[in-house]
């Protein structure tokens, strides 16, 4: 039947989605935290070195990408070491905490206050940004470059800037100072808003007898690749919007080929992403500007690096200035907040960081309602069984006509089986029969088709919403789930904790995805069974299949999909009270 048919191609489609995932995607995952763990090790036991070579220097020439990634690697040394190295202005703000380099103005120090390893609150902040010469640099660059001659010095990853003020905060700002001798004085003004958004003021006099031609730059630069949750629904590594559309070129795209360089007008932007943070670089008043995304593999140590660069000259004249205005984001991808940015400053398109790539217009009001019943509820666990049962609501009308056919379908299958085996020489007879008998009773074999297909991109929408917002990360539910955006933590191999004994990966099948196997397994006795052996056979297997493969799901997918199969079999089971099928 073309109903049980699109059953198993769903069931199989689905199986062999979170089965890639389980099976390759999350070993390949752990693989890399293992590598990258080891890698840290090694790097914290080297020697460290007194003076660390230098690691970034302009470009020659507009249109050149700034070579940060292209210095030699620093000593390695520990995270505090790299700091104590040099002079710093410290960055003191409700969600932010950390400092800036004044050797070479690099924002390299950087830690969410909201945000924290693990659920213990007095667990260590999660770190954004780290310095050269600390275990995963990870950095921020501004600066000039020109094509005068003869060459004039411009401030680099060397210049040492001057601050009138040792403390960064949303109500003081920091300017830094650098003359460079030869008639032109640098001053950047740093400020930053009550969140995440960094507003970098450059202004350069020229007291010099010459116009000087120069062409602004910013730059991110991060050295290892972190481990990536390497799901096909996520984007991690560099991105950016360059003439109005989003570019996604991941880590292993950037290894391959090296360097991917595209054009974009004002308005562009560029960065880097993780699954929850991410650091983009906005340019303000720049009329055209290249950017792009470069990887370099050093000693043994991958690179990469995001920039932009003006195109254009902008040209300061003896005894004028220029000024010139970048916005830096550095913090947690939340949605509201960049719609705000998006709008206050002209960003646009920063909200497609978070990626929802199946239905864009239906997968925002889904996170939108979620966001609204939480303010309401105060628990993100709740919200997402209250806005399960208002997409049901929603669909109640189309749920109903494919529950009622499935119905009437299982309430004839006593008939079906009798004409099968009257007729099981006479393949064509049996046809004609089974068309009498569903003209007879008024049913259709299809007819609860176009209602699953009309939900099933609500149900992937609303998948991807639960999986990469960052709403759900450490959110507790109710009892044992402290994480809803972390696999349910118990498992029945040592009796939910009754037994001390921690069973290896592959045993972890918690309470949670017990319930939806058991749900899942409910709502299969109430449709129609496949009367081939074998299909009936391999039906019986998937929810046994899908809670393995959920048990290292996050526990709010988990819950919400239970929820889910709970709702329709209360639904279903309605409505196969309801009907009614005349005897022959």
């Amino acid at each position: 039947m073309e109903q049980r048919n699109l059953f198993a191609a769903l069931a199989i489609s689905l199986a062999i989605i979170v089965g890639f995932q389980y099976f390759y995607e999350i070993p390949q995952r752990e693989r890399a935290l293992r590598e990258q763990a080891a890698k840290s090790q090694s790097t914290e036991q080297a020697p460290s070195s007194s003076q660390a070579p230098a690691t970034s220097t302009p470009p020659q020439a507009p249109g050149s990408a700034p070579p940060a990634i292209q210095g030699a690697a620093a000593s390695p040394a520990t995270h505090e070491a790299a700091l104590a190295a040099g002079p710093r202005v410290r960055i003191n703000t409700p969600r932010l905490h950390g400092s800036i380099a004044l050797v070479g103005a690099r924002f390299d120090d950087l830690t969410l206050a909201d945000y924290h390893e693990t659920t213990d609150p007095k667990s260590p902040e999660i770190k954004l940004l780290s310095p050269v010469g600390a275990p995963g640099a990870y950095f921020t660059e501004f600066g000039w470059t020109t094509t005068a001659s003869p060459k004039l010095a411009l401030p680099g990853a060397d210049t040492v800037w001057h601050a009138n003020r040792d403390t960064l905060s949303p109500n003081s700002p920091v300017t830094l100072t650098w003359n460079n001798g030869e008639g032109l004085v640098f001053t950047r003004t740093i400020s930053i808003d009550e969140n995440y958004m960094f507003t970098v003021t450059d202004r350069v006099e020229n007291t010099g007898p010459a116009a000087v031609p120069l062409y602004p730059y910013g730059l991110i630069s991060r050295w290892e690749t972190p481990p990536t949750a390497g799901f096909y629904i996520l984007h991690e590594g560099p991105l950016a919007v360059l003439n109005n559309q989003l570019e996604e070129p991941n880590y292993k795209a950037l290894r391959e080929d090296g360097a991917i360089k595209k054009v974009s007008t004002t308005g562009g932007w560029v960065g880097i992403t993780d699954k929850y943070w991410m650091v983009v670089l906005a340019p303000e008043k720049v009329e055209r500007l290249e950017a792009n995304f470069a990887y370099q593999g050093q000693n043994g140590q991958d690179k990469y690096q995001a920039d932009y660069i003006g195109t254009e000259a902008l040209t300061v004249a003896p005894g004028g200035f220029l000024e010139t205005r970048s916005l830096m984001f550095a913090g947690a991808k939340q949605v509201p907040l960049l719609d705000t940015y998006a709008e206050k400053y002209g960003v646009e398109k920063l909200d497609r960081a978070v990626v929802f790539r199946w239905l864009y217009f239906v997968a925002r009001p889904l996170f939108y309602g979620l966001l609204e019943i939480n303010k309401v509820t105060g628990n993100f666990g709740i919200a997402i069984l209250l806005l399960t049962v208002m997409v049901k609501l929603l669909f109640f009308p189309l749920a109903n006509k494919s529950y009622r056919s499935m119905s009437r379908m299982k309430a004839l299958q006593p008939e079906m089986t009798k004409i099968r085996e009257r007729y099981a020489e006479d393949k064509q007879r049996m046809q004609q029969e089974m068309m009498a008998l569903y003209k007879r009773e008024k049913v259709h074999p299809a007819s609860g088709c176009l209602p699953i297909l009309v939900q099933i991109p609500v149900f992937f929408c609303l998948y991807e919403v639960l999986y990469v917002t960052i709403e759900m990360r450490h959110a507790p539910f109710y009892g044992w789930i402290k994480d809803l955006s972390a696999p349910d933590p118990t498992t029945l191999f040592n009796l939910f904790g009754l037994i001390a004994y921690q069973p290896p990966h592959f045993l972890m099948i918690g309470a949670w995805p017990l319930i939806m196997g058991i749900t899942m397994f409910l709502q299969q006795k109430l449709n129609p069974q496949p009367p081939d052996p074998i299909q009936a056979r391999l039906f019986l297997m998937m929810p046994v299949i899908f809670t393995v493969i959920l048990a290292s799901f996050p526990s709010g997918l988990v819950i919400y999909w239970t929820w889910n199969n709970l709702l329709s079999i209360t639904q279903q089971w309605v409505i196969m009270k309801r009907t009614k099928i005349r005897k022959r």
